[in-house]
């Protein structure tokens, strides 16, 4: 079993490594570190959300930068503020004990451009971003993108679901250095992020798949109820009260079915919250702090509005409706059996709906049991 050590991490990183309680590689790190490491080369890796994808290429990126120049170097691209804010913080605890300090500057929506544009003025070594924010910079001339020496797109995936094809392509054309990598990293391989692949990842690029048998994370247990509309608010409040010392995430297609069932539960004197797209930036975060400090219980969200949520220790997921497309099954589910635990995804499902969930088991290849309440 190899070490960070072994992996050829500088020892400054070991040692914070050891002190966030991060002793022992997981295999994404295992497999993508020594490849980004050694020597300059496009990469694509296929790994799950929760798999250590953030030090897998967070440590890489971090050895690269040269911090006696004082350019942007580094350019990490993610698909929400959350993520950009998370990536940011974890890359910031892996320098503490580096000689010489390197900077790392988040930029995203939500929060005024012009506290962002005064801290790029300072010294900037890795600009950590969410793709629509960033544009906007590159388009006001405020970021200079010609040192980069390389680039990560991050839950690649999601940024195209999400509708950013263009701000990539406008980011990644931006980026000129005739020696700049490309790393990617994705939990799917859609159609449309095939065609971005080919454009501007080299085709010698290294690559690597975790669980690659397996799509989805193989410590969550799949379940289906069969019920009908009128009686799926019982249902789930039946689901709720099984598993009250646990906390979860209930999806919803929409943003109305939100709010219609955080009422519902809320009335019945359930701890719980939602997050949907037309909410304010400052409510969001409020909803998001409590979610993570424990002090809510079960957070109800659309599927955009949950994604980089990175959330640890959450029991189950419940899908109040099935997901519009199989590959929001896998982000859903995967909010749960994050860093090795185990989880539920459970989905209530009408009786004219059983076919679907023949469909998401034969592309995912998972197995659903069938619970009875």
């Amino acid at each position: 079993m190899s070490t960070f050590r072994d992996l050829g991490l500088n020892k400054n990183y070991v040692k914070s490594l050891k002190e966030l309680g991060i002793k022992v590689p997981t295999e994404i790190q295992a497999q993508a570190i020594p490849i980004l490491m050694a020597s300059p080369t496009d990469f694509i890796g296929l790994a799950q959300t929760g798999t250590g994808k953030t030090a897998a290429f967070g440590l890489p990126i971090l050895h690269k930068v040269n911090p006696n120049v004082e350019e942007v170097q580094g350019l990490i691209i993610a698909p929400t503020r959350e993520l950009v804010q998370q990536i940011k913080k974890q890359l910031f605890k892996f320098t503490k004990y580096n000689d010489i300090k390197l900077f790392v500057e988040g930029v995203y929506g939500g929060e005024k451009i012009d506290i962002q544009i005064k801290n790029l003025q300072r010294t900037t070594h890795i600009i950590v971003a969410t793709p629509g924010r960033l544009v906007d910079l590159i388009e006001r001339n405020i970021v200079n993108l010609k040192h980069i020496n390389t680039v990560v797109l991050d839950e690649a995936d999601e940024m195209l679901s999400m509708g950013f094809k263009q701000d990539l392509t406008t980011i990644l054309q931006a980026t000129t250095n005739k020696n700049r990598n490309t790393w990617l990293f994705s939990a799917t391989m859609p159609e449309d992020l095939k065609v971005i692949v080919k454009r501007y990842i080299s085709d010698k690029a290294a690559r690597i798949a975790v669980n690659r048998t397996s799509i989805v994370n193989e410590n969550i247990s799949h379940f289906f109820v069969e019920t009908t509309i009128p009686d799926k608010p019982q249902t789930l409040m039946h689901l709720l009260e099984d598993r009250e010392e646990e906390r979860g995430i209930i999806f919803c297609r929409t943003k109305a079915g939100v709010q219609a069932l955080k009422q519902i539960l809320q009335k019945e004197g359930f701890n719980v919250d939602a997050l949907e797209g037309d909410m304010q930036q400052r409510e969001r975060d409020k909803v998001m702090r409590a979610f993570k400090n424990t002090s809510l219980q079960i957070l109800i969200s659309t599927d955009v509005s949950a994604r980089g949520i990175d959330v640890n220790n959450l029991g189950f997921v419940i899908h109040h409706q099935l997901p519009e497309h199989i590959e929001y099954y896998t982000h859903r589910s995967g909010r749960t059996a994050r860093g090795g635990k185990t989880g539920e995804s459970i989905a209530l499902v009408l009786s004219n709906e059983l076919q679907r969930v023949k469909t998401i088991e034969k592309t995912l290849q998972i197995r659903f049991k069938a619970l009875t309440l």
